[in-house]
């Protein structure tokens, strides 16, 4: 007996003006918060807006026309079947323009967490083009860093440490740890961005953080939850600004109904704060881009599994995420879009 689906945010819970285009959602990768030691060093979120019959015909093809079977539509089996290289050309083909996949390596994430939680205050935005404003210091001290060895492996660990739900250390040692670690990097001398961030960590803001996320303050994001600002970057692409879109996505214990309303709120702030009117032809001002999202188990809805086998692939073969992937264009006039 199947368990109930938990979590989504019930589209009728936002306000819904104009367009919606509706599209399905699954990730490849994801390990929670064993983001250091995983055998996946990247996630990858896919979505498409194919319709259900879309969708099934798709898969048809696949096993009829390149003999699949069942089973065989998961990635690893996909490209190791035989014709895999003609069945991924027409597959990725079959999805130009109609498909957008989002890639995160996973220890670049945590270098963004710990400018975004320990030298700012933690947003729901952090993580996502909406907050690029730290991007490039993230970026100095990722690349700086990954050339120090192990004491950036140890930096990291402490991070993680830090900020995980259950600490194998008491508070005030962790604290400790992740400074010792801060300083032995530093000895390294990584260049003046990434040093600025590292002497900008202040032990009573990163104690203030830990606090906050001990006594579960939920205006804090989850640090190690990769697949929030996932699907904020996601839902951000198929909207524009000219469009509301309508989640449906396989089952996933991160995407609780307090995080999503969390999420659509920042989402409908940020839009709110980018222009003081109404743009012509986009969201008026504090409409969310997120509708809605439902979840569903993958073996019942096709465009999820469609949406699975793409992120897999991605995964594998993150040469294959180009244009025609990355951003999905905006409806057309009497297009796919529902209105509502």
């Amino acid at each position: 007996m199947r368990s109930p689906l938990q979590g989504g945010l019930p589209p009728g819970s936002a306000v819904v003006v104009g367009a919606v285009v509706e599209i399905a959602c699954d990730e490849s990768g994801f390990s929670g918060t064993n983001l250091l030691h995983s055998t996946a060093p990247v996630i990858t979120h896919a979505s498409v807006d194919l319709a259900v019959d879309e969708a099934v015909a798709l898969i048809t093809a696949l096993r009829s026309g390149f003999r699949f079977a069942p089973h065989e539509l998961k990635s690893g089996r996909f490209l190791r079947g035989s014709g895999a290289r003609e069945a991924l050309e027409w597959f990725l083909a079959a999805l130009a323009g109609r498909a957008h996949v989002h890639l995160i390596d996973k220890e670049f994430f945590l270098v963004t967490r710990i400018v975004d939680f320990l030298l700012t205050e933690p947003s729901y935005a952090a993580g996502t083009h909406l907050a690029r404003e730290h991007h490039p210091a993230a970026l100095a001290l990722h690349e700086a860093g990954r050339a120090t060895g192990g004491d950036w492996g140890t930096f990291l660990s402490a991070f993680v440490d830090l900020v995980r739900m259950k600490r194998r250390l008491p508070v005030d040692q962790t604290v400790q740890r992740f400074f010792q670690a801060r300083d032995a990097l530093r000895r390294h001398g990584l260049g003046t961005v990434a040093d600025a961030v590292l002497d900008g960590l202040s032990p009573n803001h990163v104690r203030a953080v830990v606090a906050r996320l001990d006594v579960d303050d939920r205006t804090v994001p989850p640090p190690l939850e990769p697949l929030l600002p996932a699907l904020a970057e996601t839902v951000l692409s198929w909207s524009g600004g000219q469009r509301q879109v309508l989640v449906t996505h396989d089952e996933q214990s991160a995407l609780t109904a307090d995080r999503l309303t969390r999420l659509q709120r920042v989402l409908a702030d940020a839009y709110a704060s980018a222009s003081g009117t109404d743009r012509a032809g986009g969201l008026p001002n504090g409409v969310s881009p997120l509708a809605g999202l439902v979840m569903v188990d993958s073996r019942d809805d096709p465009r999820v599994q469609v949406a699975d086998l793409l992120a897999g692939v991605a995964r594998r073969m993150p040469g294959i995420i180009d244009d025609a992937l990355r951003q999905p264009p905006p409806a057309p006039p009497g297009g796919r879009a529902a209105e509502s």
